[in-house]
């Protein structure tokens, strides 16, 4: 794994010109057209070819303890039963009755030995069979039909280090090969406990009147910090603290992105600051030392002193910061978008830390917090605004530009967070992703020398 940056010599690229991309290295432009966020005909066309085609995240296996447990989730529009069968096993079944198409389960959780459908009492367990039905006369008696009529599980469904993924499409390539080298990061979120993280009780739900790739843009963007959070920056300096994105960059991984803000420190459980507390600082200390030592002072001193935001095409968003936070998309409409997030610690976390941990987490990336309320008025203050050039057709002028830092990446330059590398390299493989080219095993787009690759 490669945690730092070096030089290159300049690299080869090649611009595009598309619907939605122009893309000029000579010039140093880089345009995204506005009908990206607005458009109907564009939202369905990434609900077939992303949505319809990609791994979509899904789930942590914590989540379903005990057999039995369920979950209801949407993906992309789609209702599923998530769950782990009377064996353990974890699935992922369409929410739908395959005999007239009722909603199964319509509580959002639970715990059950058998699913039944209100509507005609169909009756199915939890690895799928339907098991009983009023008047099973009327069909054959070789009780076949109970075969074909069982619950529909999703095409694909596959679990990376507890984090649980499934695909729509049977012919997604597996989800190592989709991950790529984004899975290291993925690893290093599992590595922070050598007996394993857990979901934590609570579940975060709210909604941005935006687009979802203004979501995806804005966490990958490290421009906006300062302007936008001035109230955050304001309380660091009243309490002594201090942050900044000096030495940050951005690691382009196929599909995916990560931004890393090395040597920030301000994690709870791996490192210490004032606002803390005394009580936590011995705690800490241990916690951090055994990280490093089973993992390796270079792979253990990354993990516990640096900040990293990664998102996983399409619908992932992962902040490893002070507390980790999974936040999961679901667009709803071209400008409308449900965030559901949840916050992940160790197995073995004592209950006062990991109520320290939530308590920062809400602080800042909650939906009341420092960080989030800021966000979500700058995403829904675009979305409104886009229409405003709708139907433009000058040059340039319904187009958003992205094109800060185009001669780093030229040059080969390490990628700098507060630079829109990491928000061009997601507009490329959208691009590629709506006009047909797929969600394959890593496209490669922007994965040139230098870039801090996994």
């Amino acid at each position: 794994m490669t945690i730092t940056s070096e030089p290159s010599q300049r690299t080869a690229r090649v611009g595009r010109q598309t619907r939605f991309i122009r893309e000029d290295w000579d010039a140093g432009i880089f345009r995204v057209h506005r009908d990206a966020f607005r458009s109907q005909e564009v939202f369905d066309r990434e609900r077939e070819q992303i949505w319809g085609r990609g791994w979509l995240y899904l789930g942590h296996t914590t989540e379903l303890p005990t057999p039995g447990d369920y979950k209801v989730r949407k993906l992309g529009g789609r209702p599923l039963i998530f769950l782990r069968d009377a064996k353990g096993v974890i699935r992922a079944f369409y929410n739908s009755c395959p005999h007239r198409g009722t909603a199964v389960c319509r509580e959002e959780e639970g715990n059950a030995r058998h699913l039944r459908c209100f509507y005609h009492a169909w009756t199915f367990d939890t690895e799928g069979k339907l098991v009983t039905l009023p008047s099973p006369d009327a069909y054959p008696g070789d009780d076949t039909f109970r075969d074909r009529l069982g619950l529909r599980p999703v095409a694909q469904l596959e679990t990376f280090r507890d984090f649980v993924f499934v695909s729509f499409d049977e012919g997604a390539p597996p989800l190592r090969d989709y991950l790529g080298p984004a899975a290291e990061y993925l690893e290093l979120v599992a590595d922070q406990s050598a007996v394993g993280m857990r979901v934590l009780p609570g579940t975060q739900r709210y909604t941005a009147r935006a687009n979802w790739k203004l979501l995806v843009e804005n966490a990958m963007d490290g421009y906006h910090f300062a302007p936008s959070h001035i109230t955050f920056l304001e309380y660091l300096k009243r309490t002594g603290m201090t942050t900044s994105d000096e030495g940050s960059w951005v690691t382009l991984c196929d599909n995916h992105l990560v931004s890393v803000q090395p040597n920030h420190g301000g994690r709870i459980g791996l490192a210490w600051e004032p606002r803390f507390g005394e009580a936590e600082k011995e705690r800490i200390e241990q916690n951090r030392a055994e990280i490093i030592g089973r993992l390796g002072e270079e792979r253990g001193t990354f993990l516990a002193d640096g900040f990293k935001t990664l998102h996983f095409f399409p619908n992932l968003l992962l902040f490893d910061i002070e507390s980790i936070s999974i936040r999961m998309l679901e667009p709803v409409a071209p400008d409308l978008t449900e965030v559901t997030a949840w916050a992940l610690a160790p197995v073995d976390e004592p209950p006062e830390a990991s109520g320290l941990r939530l308590r920062t987490l809400v602080s800042f990336i909650g939906p009341g917090g420092l960080a989030t309320p800021d966000d979500l008025e700058a995403q829904e203050a675009i979305q409104r605004a886009v229409a405003a050039t709708a139907g433009d057709q000058r040059e340039g002028v319904d187009w958003n530009d992205v094109s800060r830092g185009m001669d780093d990446e030229l040059e080969g330059r390490p990628l700098r967070a507060n630079d829109e590398a990491g928000v061009r390299h997601f507009w490329r493989n959208w691009d590629e992703a709506v006009n047909g080219a797929g969600l394959g095993a890593g496209n490669g787009a922007g994965n040139g020398a230098g870039n801090g690759e996994a």
